[in-house]
Order: structure tokens, then sequence, then C-alpha cells
């Protein structure tokens, strides 16, 4: 962990958690979801598509996903094969799930007693809801937003957590630069979590190398 104070404790009212690379790591399985949907649709200019290939994209929005995937498809033709991953994607995480980061149940239990947690993810509709089935301390969860609901940029659906919720002083936990300049244009301060899937040099408040280590610092 590293901060420039140890004195994050009872700085904030709540925490904004961004799912992928943060509360769990899903690839594997997502990976195998859209590889099932590019055989279903036999698109022969779509390479096979690996965990190496999707955490290479994670975190970005919905769209933009299979915009950096398939730059040289048709629109409508790739439109159709995000509905089909989209699907195929539900369909095996709701049987499946994601890898939850160690300790997880433990630590958001103990922030769930000092803080108001929510999510905020880039993610399609229903993901997030995926995730909660799968989470042993769904309950702790007040509330969640994604890209899949409105279209609009994390930005805004931080704002909107923010505000619906009357948020005085929340800190926002994600793992890539795209977190950090999302929160920051939400008026948010930031929390890198080095073990997912992004690397930030700078513009957090604190690093942690672990989900538990939120206990030490928060």
């Amino acid at each position: 962990m590293q901060t420039g104070a140890a004195s994050l404790k009872n700085k904030f009212d709540s925490i904004i958690f961004d799912l992928d690379g943060t509360l769990w790591d899903s690839t594997g399985n997502v990976a195998l979801a859209w590889e099932k949907a590019r055989l279903q649709v036999g698109y022969e200019e779509v390479d096979s598509i690996t965990r190496e290939r999707v955490r290479s994209i994670t975190g970005m929005a919905y769209d933009v996903i299979f915009e950096v995937l398939l730059p040289d498809m048709e629109v409508e033709r790739r439109n159709y094969f995000k509905s089909v991953c989209a699907q195929s994607e539900i369909d095996i995480l709701e049987e499946m799930g994601g890898d939850l980061y160690p300790d997880l149940a433990n630590t958001i239990k103990y922030l769930a007693g000092k803080y108001k947690l929510y999510i905020v993810s880039n993610c399609q509709s229903g993901y997030i809801e995926t995730f909660l089935d799968h989470c042993p301390v769904a309950d702790h969860f007040l509330a969640h937003q994604c890209y899949g609901t409105k279209g609009q940029p994390k930005a805004e659906n931080i704002r909107d957590i923010v505000n619906d919720h009357n948020l005085q002083a929340p800190v926002y936990i994600g793992d890539t630069n795209g977190d950090r300049d999302s929160a920051a244009k939400a008026g948010v301060p930031f929390i890198f979590a080095s073990y997912g899937f992004g690397k930030v040099g700078e513009g957090m408040v604190a690093t942690i190398d672990s989900f538990e280590e939120l206990k030490e610092l928060l």
C-alpha cells in the first residue's frame, strides 16, 4: 500500500467501486463467452478471442470495446456481433461468475460498517446484477450505475450516484487511467487498485496492492 497519509480514515462518507479489476476478474469466462459467440455467428474475419484480448480492453465503454476489437467491420455487422457477445456473456457469467478478489467479503463487511458503498462500471446492463448474484455480501452495496443504463460516460454515472444519494465526501476506487480520469471529471478523489488491469502513475490519493488493504487504509 502506498499513500502519503495514513489519515484517510474518516475522510469519506462513501465509497464508489469500479467492478472489473477492482472487485472481481471475470476475463476468463468473458473470453469463453465471446469465443462461443464468435463461433455462433461464423464471422471468419474475427480472430479467436482470448483472455489476453479481453484483458486488453477491460474498462472501456461496451460500445468502444467492439470498435477497438473490430475496427474494420461494418457497423451493423459489428453491432450484431456485440449483441450476441453480450447475451452469451451474461448467460455464462450467470452460471459461472468471475473470480472475486481475495478477502473481498470480509473487507466489504468492514467497509459497510463505516461507509455507504456503491458500484459504477462501464459495463452493459445486467452485468453488475450478475456480479451481485455471485457476491456473498451483495446486500452491502446500496446502488449501482453502468454505461448500459443511459449510455453515458463513467464520470457522469459517478456524478449521478453522488447526486442521487446526496454523498458529501465520496471516493472512487478503480484500476485504470480511465477510472482516474472519470473520478477527476466527477470531482471525486481516486484510490488506485494496482492489482487490477491497468497502470496509473499519478492522480491518486492512495494506492492499494490488494483489496484487503482497504481495511487498513480506510
